[in-house]
C-alpha cells in the first residue's frame, strides 16, 4: 500500500471514530451543563464522582474492546475466518459473565465507593442516586465493548460511529427531557444513559446480522474452549485489564484529590478535565485506526507497512494537537463559560489555564501509542508502561507536589503522568511492536 493510500486508509478509519468520539465529550458537556445550571454546585461534583465510579468499574472489563480489536484485526490480516468469528464469541461470553458480576455486586460496590470518595455529604448523596440508576446500563455497556472492538478489528469504524451517535443523541435528548421537563435531577441524567445504552446494543446486533452474517459460523464448544486460544486470550486481556484499571484509577485518584480540595475546586477540575476528554476522544479516532491497521499488518507479517503506519499516525497526532493548543490557550474563559454559569467558577479556573493549553501537545503521543500497542496485542509492554507511569511517576509526584503547591501540584503531577506514558511507550516500541512481526 503506497503512502497516499495508507493515509487514506488511516483517515477512512479515523474520521468515523472522530465523529463518534465527539459525541462522547458532547454528552459529558451536556450533563455538566444540565447540572451546572441547577440550584447547587454539588450536582456538578456528583456527576463527576458518579462518572468516576463507573469508569473504574468498567475499566476492569474494558479489555474486551481492546483485546477483541487486536485479535480480530490480526485474524483479518491473516484471513483466518474461524478466528474472526470466535474473537467475537469469546468476548461476548466474557461480557455475559461480567454482567452477572457487576449486577450481583452493585450493593458492595456502592458502599465501598461512598467510603473511598471524598466529597461533601450533599455531593455523596446525589452520587448515590446517580449510581443506583445508571448501574442498570451495565449489560448493554459490556456487550457493546465486544461488538465495537470486533467491528473496529474488521476494519469498519462506520458502524461503531453510527452506534455511538445514536446512543449519545438518545442520551442527550432523554437527559434534557428528564432533567428540564420532568425535574429528575441526577437521576434523570442516569436514566437517559441507561435507555440510550440499550438502544445502542440493539443497533449493534442488527448490524451484525444485516452486514456481517456471512462471517458468523456455528459455535462449536471444542473450538470455543480450545486451550491454547483461551490461554492467549486471557493472558493478553489480563494485561490489558491491569493497564486499564491503572489508567482509570489514576483519573479517579485525580478526581478524589480534587474533592479533598473542596466542592468548588472539585467543580473547577471536573470542568477542566472535560477539555482533556475532548482532545483525547478526538485523538483516539486515530488511535482506533492504529488498532485496526497495526493489527492487520501484524497478522499479515508486513513489517514495512507497520512502520509506515506508526510514522503517519504520530504525524497526524502532532498536526491535530497544534490547533487544540492554540484554541485552549486563547479562549479558555469562553470554553469554561459554556459549561457552567456559576459566578465563582471562571475566576477560580484562571490560575489553571496554562495546564489546559499544555494538554494537547503533552498527551497526543500516549493516546496514539495506546492504539498501536493494542493492535499489536503488545499487552505485557503496555501494562508495564502504565505501571511505571502511574505508580512510579504520577502517585509520588502528586504526594510530593500537592502539600506545597495544592491544585497546581496535582495538575503538574497529572501532566507528568501523561509524559511518562508517551515516553515509555516510545522507548519500548522497537521490542514490543516492531520485532514481533
Amino acid at each position: 500500500m503506497p503512502k497516499p493510500s495508507l493515509n487514506r486508509s488511516i483517515l477512512k478509519l479515523a474520521l468515523p471514530n472522530i465523529i463518534s468520539n465527539i459525541t462522547v465529550p458532547l454528552l459529558g458537556l451536556v450533563d455538566m451543563v444540565l447540572m451546572g445550571h441547577q440550584d447547587s454546585i454539588a450536582y456538578i461534583g456528583a456527576i463527576g464522582l458518579g462518572g468516576t465510579i463507573f469508569s473504574v468499574m468498567y475499566s476492569i472489563f474494558s479489555f474486551m474492546r481492546a483485546g477483541t480489536t487486536g485479535f480480530t484485526a490480526q485474524a483479518y490480516g491473516a484471513n483466518d475466518r474461524a478466528e474472526i468469528a470466535y474473537s467475537l464469541y469469546r468476548s461476548l461470553c466474557i461480557a455475559l459473565i461480567a454482567t452477572i458480576l457487576v449486577l450481583g455486586l452493585q450493593g458492595p460496590v456502592e458502599w465501598l465507593s461512598m467510603k473511598l470518595l471524598h466529597g461533601s455529604e450533599e455531593v455523596l448523596a446525589y452520587t448515590s442516586v446517580y449510581f443506583r440508576v445508571r448501574i442498570w446500563a451495565a449489560p448493554a455497556v459490556l456487550c457493546l465493548y465486544a461488538f465495537n472492538g470486533w467491528y473496529i478489528g474488521m476494519q469498519n469504524t462506520t458502524i461503531p460511529m453510527i452506534i455511538a451517535i445514536l446512543t449519545n443523541v438518545v442520551n442527550i435528548v432523554l437527559s434534557v427531557v428528564f432533567v428540564n421537563a420532568m425535574g429528575m435531577g441526577v437521576a434523570g441524567v442516569a436514566l437517559g444513559t441507561v435507555i440510550a445504552q440499550y438502544c445502542g446494543l440493539i443497533t449493534a446486533v442488527v448490524f451484525l446480522f444485516v452486514k456481517f452474517s456471512h462471517h458468523l459460523i456455528p459455535i462449536r464448544r471444542v473450538i470455543l474452549l480450545q486451550s491454547d486460544k483461551l490461554k492467549r486470550f486471557f493472558k493478553v486481556n489480563a494485561d490489558f485489564m491491569i493497564r486499564s484499571i491503572l489508567l482509570v484509577l489514576s483519573i479517579a485518584y485525580f478526581n478524589n484529590q480534587s474533592a479533598k480540595l473542596g466542592d468548588d475546586m472539585l467543580a473547577v477540575n471536573m470542568i477542566l478535565m472535560q477539555f482533556f476528554y475532548i482532545f483525547s476522544y478526538f485523538t483516539d479516532g486515530f488511535a482506533y485506526a492504529g488498532e485496526a491497521l497495526v493489527g492487520r499488518f501484524t497478522g499479515a507479517h508486513d513489517q514495512k507497512q507497520l512502520r509506515q503506519t506508526v510514522k503517519l499516525l504520530l504525524i497526524w497526532g502532532f498536526v491535530i494537537a497544534l490547533p487544540f493548543t492554540v484554541l485552549y490557550a486563547l479562549f479558555p474563559d469562553w470554553f469554561i463559560g459554556l459549561i457552567s454559569d456559576q459566578p465563582e467558577i471562571i475566576p477560580m479556573a484562571k490560575p489553571y489555564h496554562i495546564y489546559l493549553a499544555l494538554i494537547p501537545l503533552i498527551t497526543f503521543a500516549a493516546f496514539l501509542w495506546d492504539g498501536i500497542y493494542i493492535g499489536a496485542t503488545a499487552a505485557r509492554a503496555i501494562r508495564n508502561t502504565m505501571i511505571i507511569s502511574a505508580l512510579c511517576v504520577f502517585l509520588p509526584a502528586s504526594l510530593l507536589l500537592m502539600p506545597h503547591f495544592g491544585n497546581h501540584g496535582l495538575w503538574i503531577a497529572f501532566l507528568l503522568f501523561m509524559v511518562a506514558r508517551g515516553l515509555s511507550m516510545t522507548l519500548m516500541a522497537r521490542k514490543a511492536v516492531f520485532l514481533q512481526v
